[in-house]
């Protein structure tokens, strides 16, 4: 069974509130750490946290099962591994020995030769997998809630900005050749396995067919990139090669589905069945792609096209900037208020427009902080008239530029001092993006949907953490008499 935390402190264990943290470090560490003993040492956000915690991770097994990782374990390094943007390894190696997030972890921290002891790195990742997009949603509005009553001014009210920008999916340039044989490799790697474990033969040569159609696969792209005498003709000719061999092959692994079909296999087999087809598929898929687009020289619609068979949630995201000029991933819609706290973020799986979005992140905003939000401000790509005068009743400074040519009354209301003092205001929000980015935020190594949205939740929980802990560290430094020309002389 798992607890929140070790409440007995054993020998070389240092109580998590007690735990100096290092003010004069430049080091993005201490302050999430310094973040993470805020929350330990606040009886009522950890209690509110513990508690959605037990009930995700826990679940009715309070007093049954064997003892797992502690939950306030699986916080620490799911939060770590973003603020850092490192991968598990390095996470291991901190759990390991690192002097000081051991110490906020509640772990001992003198020679014991056990340093890290049930800190492997898979066994990390399979438990900080158990925290999902919907947890985190709802961890993050607690530490948001609590986190801006830390650093709230006197009566002061929340400008909001909100944008959107790419966070990339961990996949490759997708062309309908090499996606080609993404399939044709994964549908030969599942079935020898597959086929050695049931006893079927057919598949001695597969390293033999691997390198043939990976030479062919290279070939075509050497044409495609290169110029030449002939170059339509050449391609045309290598392509065709490509695609004789790759029917061949689909041919070929229809039969083995078949005859594997009808043998009896375990529930894991089963899965690995469905697995083949899949990607048998999207072989079929891309032979047919291939053969229209190169030799009957057809243009293929957008949304036949599919830009990765591992992460197919990828979208192919084109924001009109220089660079670059496309992104593969999805996007995330962020809004930040004054102090830089992120206060709300969604992550969007259809590429829509930015305007189809605004009515929505609205009503979130007013159900969330009502009379405390004292303006909202938007970009152009949010910009739609209907909108802006729907929000006007609602948010009592509205800052979104219209699109293009502006008539008189849109010239008066974007003239205004304050319109133009918020608007100005709002790129701060580039620069909060720019530091989301620095908390793993830019690319996403997890796999599948739900592995990206629980990337992206932790990666705000992350920079959320690392917001508070700065200004927790500051008001400790201040406390002092520390100032910043004492902490540059020293």
């Amino acid at each position: 069974m798992r607890e929140r935390f070790r409440i007995q402190l054993e020998l070389g264990q240092t109580a998590i509130d007690k735990v100096k943290i290092p003010k004069k470090s430049r080091d993005e560490l201490p302050p999430v750490l310094a973040g993470l003993q805020w929350i330990y040492s606040n009886e009522e956000i950890s209690e509110q946290i513990f508690k959605l915690l037990e009930e995700k991770v826990i679940g009715e097994k309070k007093k049954t099962g064997r003892p797992g990782m502690d939950l306030w374990h699986i916080l620490v390094l799911g939060v770590v591994r973003l603020a850092l943007d490192c991968d598990y390894d390095r996470l291991e190696y901190l759990a390991h020995y690192d002097k000081l997030m051991r110490e906020i972890m509640g772990l001992e921290t003198l020679g014991n030769e056990e340093f890290g002891k049930g800190f492997h790195q898979k066994t990390i990742r399979d438990n900080v997998s158990h925290i999902d997009e919907k947890l985190l949603e709802k961890i993050n509005k607690i530490i948001v809630k609590a986190g801006r009553e830390e650093i709230l001014k006197k009566n002061e009210k929340i400008e909001a900005k909100a944008d959107t920008y790419v966070v990339e999916t961990n996949v490759h340039y997708p062309t309908d050749i090499n996606l080609l044989w993404d399939a044709i490799r994964k549908c030969i790697t599942l079935l020898v396995g597959l086929s050695k474990a049931v006893g079927i033969v057919g598949w001695r040569k597969s390293e033999y067919w691997l390198r043939e159609i990976k030479g062919l696969m290279r070939l075509c792209g050497r044409i495609n990139k290169s110029g030449g005498k002939n170059k339509e003709k050449r391609r045309k000719k290598i392509i065709k090669e490509y695609l004789e061999r790759a029917y061949q092959l689909e041919e070929k692994i229809h039969e083995s589905v078949k005859e594997l079909q009808q043998k009896e296999l375990t529930v894991k087999q089963s899965l690995k069945i469905v697995e083949i087809k899949y990607f048998h598929d999207m072989l079929i898929k891309h032979i047919d792609l291939i053969d229209r687009r190169f030799i009957k020289e057809e243009k293929i619609p957008h949304e036949e096209k599919v830009f990765s068979l591992f992460e197919s949630h990828t979208n192919w995201i084109n924001k009109g900037k220089m660079f670059p000029s496309v992104e593969l991933g999805l996007k995330v819609l962020v809004t930040t208020d004054q102090n830089g706290i992120v206060l709300d973020y969604k992550v969007l799986e259809e590429n829509t427009g930015d305007n189809k979005e605004t009515l929505e992140l609205a009503n979130r905003l007013i159900n969330e902080y009502g009379k405390h939000l004292k303006s909202l401000s938007v970009d152009k790509g949010f910009s739609d008239q209907k909108d802006r005068e729907i929000l006007e009743e609602y948010i009592p400074e509205v800052i979104m530029p219209k699109k293009g040519r502006l008539n008189g009354t849109d010239k008066e209301r974007e003239g205004q001092k304050r319109f133009k003092a918020l608007k100005n205001r709002h790129s701060a929000i580039e620069s909060n993006i720019n530091s989301l980015e620095h908390h793993g935020l830019n690319r996403c190594p997890d796999k599948g949907l739900a592995g990206f949205k629980r990337y992206v939740g932790l990666g705000i929980l992350a920079y959320n953490l690392h917001r508070i802990g700065k200004h927790i560290l500051k008001k400790q430094q201040e406390e002092l008499g520390i100032t910043k020309e004492k902490l540059k002389a020293a």
